[in-house]
């Protein structure tokens, strides 16, 4: 394809580590209400995005990246391919123009020489290495060669067979191609762009597969996912289409070229027939897809070689053609807030900055209700402030009634191994969720309003069990009393001479 009450971080800064995976996002143009350049970028610096990929060349968009140290990927479309696969001088041309222009006060890593060619312009097929030596040898001209790394993003579909992983293997119709593709990444020290789409793997092939394996999500035991040539385990589609690239490669003997996803994602909207693309599926798929990535580790046959990602896409695409799906890939509306919450972290507090425990847009009320009860109870969370007439009661919902506890048992815990999950209920985020009065815990201006109180100030004291902490009056809170009024009812009862 070609391209909450909190507002989104919708992408965390490289490990520090040098062979760190990072997670990066496409920007597309096609939205009516485009963004201005600065704007975009703006945006990506407050949330600090590292890496983005351009579908072209736009000097707007490359003036705007100027001094930001935001890795650029830029884009040679497929209708510029030919001339530039025929002529060494275009090629020399586009790189001077769009690249040696640039650099160094744009931080340009990558050239994508078209997208999906094979697939969506196959007849440029035959001059695609063409284009890629060309394009390479501008930028030795130009001494960016060892900067400026060149490949060609590719779809899923030129692996007929993806499943089993081990046995994948190119289509033959393309062997000639991609094997001139394969030879210039490696004399290139190159990666292998992949364009992998769970969500298509999932939809098209008849929902064989359990949609669990498509989202990230556990697998039970009788549903587990593995190569029966191997015999390793995928926990996840992605992490089998990143190993079908890697053993199709094996397959022309090559061994040693990294895959990077250049586009993966989940549609948050559909049409008839499209019932997958919504809101929950999207938000599982993207949060579970930046912890899996970030955690630094390859898929099953590559443990070693991290997957760097980037993220179908910035923003929706209204323009776009084909079904409702097709436009609602973006993770953020135009002005710039976000189409669901979505938690760009692995879990761990990157530099400068506090990391707050909320409760999922999408989660049940029960589910929710079950959270709230163990936060308030057995997890030792200060539920003071979110009883009636206290400074964070209001609004007066479940939601935001376990985002506060979730996040003041995060912010007491997260030390000793306490986590923000409740049963998958829970999902971190870097902006502060504190509002008007109400402090979360972790805030800077918790002091001043509640959230980091002292263990003496819980607030009103209750006459059964000594502090309000222990007991919310709530109804979401019954099923957490009604054990509790039952253990202290019958205690009394045994031991009647208490009572004189």
């Amino acid at each position: 394809m070609l391209l909450p009450r909190w507002s989104i971080l919708l992408l965390i800064s490289i490990l520090a580590t040098t062979n760190a995976a990072f997670i990066g996002v496409n920007i597309g143009t096609g939205l009516t209400n485009m963004p201005s350049p600065s704007d975009i970028v703006t945006l990506l610096k407050s949330r600090q995005i590292t890496h983005v990929r351009l579908y072209d060349a736009n000097s707007h968009m490359l003036k705007a990246f100027a001094n930001t140290s935001i890795e650029v990927m830029v884009g040679v479309t497929n209708e510029e391919i030919l001339k530039i696969g025929r002529y060494p001088s275009a090629a020399a041309s586009w790189v001077n123009k769009n690249v040696a222009a640039y650099v160094p006060s744009t931080n340009i890593t990558a050239i994508a020489v078209g997208s999906e060619v094979l697939t969506i312009t196959p007849h440029v097929a035959p001059i695609l290495a063409s284009a890629l030596n060309n394009i390479h040898k501008a930028l030795v001209a130009s001494n960016l060669n060892f900067k400026v790394k060149v490949s060609s993003p590719m779809s899923m579909d030129i692996m007929p067979k993806p499943f089993p992983p081990s046995t994948s293997t190119f289509s033959p119709s393309w062997n000639t191609t991609v094997y001139q593709l394969l030879q210039f990444l490696k004399n290139t020290g190159s990666f292998f762009m992949l364009n992998a789409y769970p969500y298509y793997g999932y939809t098209t092939a008849n929902k064989i597969f359990p949609l669990e394996y498509a989202l990230f999500k556990q697998l039970s035991p009788v549903k587990q996912i593995v190569d029966p040539n191997t015999l390793l385990h995928y926990n996840s589609m992605f992490d089998a289409m990143v190993d079908a690239a890697y053993y199709s490669m094996e397959a022309l003997n090559f061994s040693k070229i990294p895959v990077v996803v250049t586009e993966t994602g989940w549609p948050s909207s559909g049409g008839a027939g499209e019932a997958d693309a919504n809101l929950a599926n999207a938000e599982t798929f993207n949060s579970n897809l930046i912890k899996r990535v970030l955690n630094n580790s390859g898929p099953p046959s590559r443990p070693d070689i991290p997957i760097n990602t980037y993220i179908y896409e910035l923003y929706n695409e209204d323009k776009l053609s084909g079904p409702v799906s097709e436009r609602n890939w973006g993770i953020l509306f135009p002005n710039g807030t976000s189409v669901y919450p979505l938690g760009l972290t692995d879990g761990s507090e990157s530099a400068g900055s506090t990391l707050f425990c909320v409760a999922k847009a999408d989660a049940e009320e029960d589910e929710l209700e079950g959270g709230l009860n163990w936060a308030c109870g057995q997890g030792g969370a200060n539920c003071a402030l979110i009883q009636p007439g206290q400074a964070c009661f209001f609004p007066n919902d479940i939601k935001s009634h376990a985002s506060f506890a979730y996040n003041d048992y995060y912010q007491k815990k997260k030390s000793t191994g306490g986590t923000c999950d409740f049963s998958g209920t829970a999902i971190t985020t870097t902006r502060d969720p504190s509002y008007k009065t109400c402090a979360y815990t972790g805030s800077p201006n918790a002091n001043a309003t509640g959230g980091n109180f002292p263990t003496t100030a819980l607030g009103p004291v209750s006459p059964l069990v000594g502090n309000a902490n222990a007991l919310i009056i709530s109804i979401y809170h019954l099923p957490f009393l009604a054990p509790l009024a039952l253990t202290l009812l019958l205690l009394l009862l045994l031991q009647p001479d208490r009572l004189l």
